[in-house]
């Protein structure tokens, strides 16, 4: 019989860990799968299940299983990453999310945790403090970025709706947060000029003033920022 040396056994214990990691800079998305790849992760040992750069290629991904952690960029092409946390989060199963993100914004912040994220960090913070983040989840606990704690348990007490909220940030008035919606049913300007009886042209003035309001410079952008922000 052969013994193996008690100071041996946790090698032997290491629990596999499967990752998904979701990033739309690719140079980005692969420094964390080596990362990950060479790290002990103590207890853990991860299993890079794939590398996605975009929501199409995270919905193959996820069509054919769902990974342990999944470590997920909001700001996804093609996708919001609201919409990508509910659907994991209602799909049953028990995968962790971790938001990577370049964003502190209290509110980014607060949406991620509602929607169903299991932690939050910034994109700025260091290879230490990723792999705290990946272990605290594999545990089973959440985590929260270093300085971001205030924001997370921030109580919403100004008594608004998100909507009211999301248009007194933006300083959009009600007639904007109106075309804003109808925008994010993808309507052309002419289909939102014929359901709110204004003129084609006043339609096209408007989504370009929402489009200078909200920073973005494509229908497309809008109507992602309708869906995050639960809009429609």
């Amino acid at each position: 019989m052969q013994l193996v040396q008690a100071n041996n056994l946790p090698s032997l214990m290491h629990r596999h860990i499967d990752v998904l990691v979701a990033d739309h800079h690719p140079i980005f998305a692969e420094g964390i799968r080596s990362l990950l790849s060479k790290s002990n992760g103590g207890n853990f040992q991860y299993n890079i299940q794939g590398v996605a750069i975009n929501g199409l290629q995270v919905a193959e991904y996820l069509d054919s299983s769902f990974p342990d952690l999944f470590l997920l960029d909001p700001d996804l092409p093609d996708s919001g990453g609201l919409k990508i946390i509910a659907s994991v989060k209602q799909s049953g199963t028990k995968t962790r999310i971790l938001i990577l993100n370049g964003s502190g914004d209290p509110l980014h912040i607060q949406a991620a945790f509602r929607a169903g994220a299991d932690g939050y960090m910034l994109k700025s913070g260091t290879q230490d403090e990723l792999l705290q983040a990946v272990g605290e989840l594999a545990e089973g606990r959440t985590f929260v970025g270093r300085g971001l704690m205030p924001y997370a348990n921030q109580p919403e007490t100004d008594g608004l709706a998100p909507e009211t909220r999301f248009a007194q940030k933006h300083q959009l008035t009600k007639r904007e947060m109106e075309i804003l919606k109808l925008i994010g049913e993808a309507l052309t300007n002419k289909e939102i000029a014929d359901r709110i009886y204004i003129s084609d042209q006043t339609a096209s003035v408007h989504r370009k003033n929402i489009m200078r309001k909200l920073g973005v410079n494509s229908t497309g952008a809008l109507i992602k920022l309708a869906f995050e922000n639960h809009l429609v």
